[in-house]
């Protein structure tokens, strides 16, 4: 008796261990130390939400993506912001279309319908503008998860911090004219926050929680060799010890490993393969984003051009 064909292959399920999930993070251009591979592979197994905590630039944000690259799941962002309110995160109702659909049955002779049959008739879930976290729960399926992204979480207020609490642990959502819309399986979802303001503990208790921090140097020569394979390594080497100077520095806004990124792209644009004082000077504008540091660095010299040369150059 012949085989059934084969069908298409199915997604591919989550890593076996930590390790297996770091290299299968690098694989979608996400380089993870130990402790960041470990929380995530715990979040997946015990399908709680992951809190990343850390300064800005760390890679908080790009980890939920190459999560979803792992597992072959769609993803979706919720960036949170001061105002933000359920009817933003969750789903709206197409009024336009809704209109043009009264209008259609009154032209095809239905004004007699009665009006609780109209009324019912715009509410069908083809009127839902499903908004990201209604989305996420909706293309969440059994064995393949969507990954939720809830980034800046501390931007939000506390109201809605709540709110979305609640949403989140019942993988459900109330439309009063649908019902209760639920998700076959939760999706993997990872809070992000900068601290600009203290999570609530109900918050924190819900979740895995990971300190992410900048990059030591060899993992940020790592991440730019991969990310950017046309830089060459001694100038990634230069970038991330030039970075490192920065960042001891007391900025507005010290590097993180995007505008490290950055400055590596801008050099190599530059034509250039190192760094000298012509080069930091010409190409500051990519890693330093506010005019005090770079008043700082070009006329108090705390660090001074010249010390974030010497750094580069001890580097390679």
């Amino acid at each position: 008796m012949d085989s059934p064909p084969a069908g298409p292959p199915g997604p591919p399920g989550p890593p076996r261990d930590p390790a297996a999930l770091a290299g299968a993070l690098a694989r979608h251009g996400y380089l993870a130390d130990r402790g960041t591979a470990t929380a995530a592979y715990l979040a997946l197994r015990t399908g709680r939400p992951l809190l990343l905590e850390g300064e800005p630039g760390t890679g908080k944000t790009s980890l939920a993506t190459a999560l979803a690259g792992v597992l072959g799941a769609p993803s979706f962002r919720l960036q949170c912001y001061e105002g933000l309110d359920a009817a933003q995160v969750l789903y709206d109702w197409d009024f336009p279309r809704q209109l043009l659909h009264l209008r259609a049955v009154e032209a095809a002779g239905g004004a007699a319908r009665a009006a609780e049959d109209l009324e019912r008739s715009v509410h069908e879930r083809r009127f839902l503008v499903a908004r990201p976290l209604l989305q996420a729960l909706e293309a969440s399926r059994p064995g393949r998860p969507s990954v939720l992204l809830v980034d800046e979480v501390d931007r939000a207020d506390d109201a809605f911090e709540a709110y979305l609490l609640e949403v989140l642990a019942d993988a459900a959502v109330t439309v009063p004219e649908l019902g209760t819309l639920r998700a076959e399986e939760p999706p993997v979802v990872v809070l992000t926050s900068n601290r600009t303001r203290d999570l609530h503990d109900a918050l924190r208790r819900r979740c895995l929680y990971h300190w992410v921090e900048h990059p030591d140097p060899e993992r940020e020569v790592a991440v730019l060799r991969l990310r950017l394979p046309e830089v060459t390594e001694r100038l990634a080497r230069q970038v991330a010890a030039a970075a490192g100077a920065l960042r001891a520095a007391a900025l507005v806004k010290p590097p993180g490993l995007a505008e490290s990124l950055d400055w590596a792209g801008a050099v190599h644009a530059l034509g250039a393969g190192e760094l000298d004082a012509e080069v930091v000077e010409g190409s500051l504008g990519a890693v330093l984003k506010h005019r005090e540091d770079r008043e700082r660095v070009l006329r108090a010299g705390a660090p001074s051009v010249e010390d974030l040369v010497a750094a580069a150059r001890r580097a390679g």
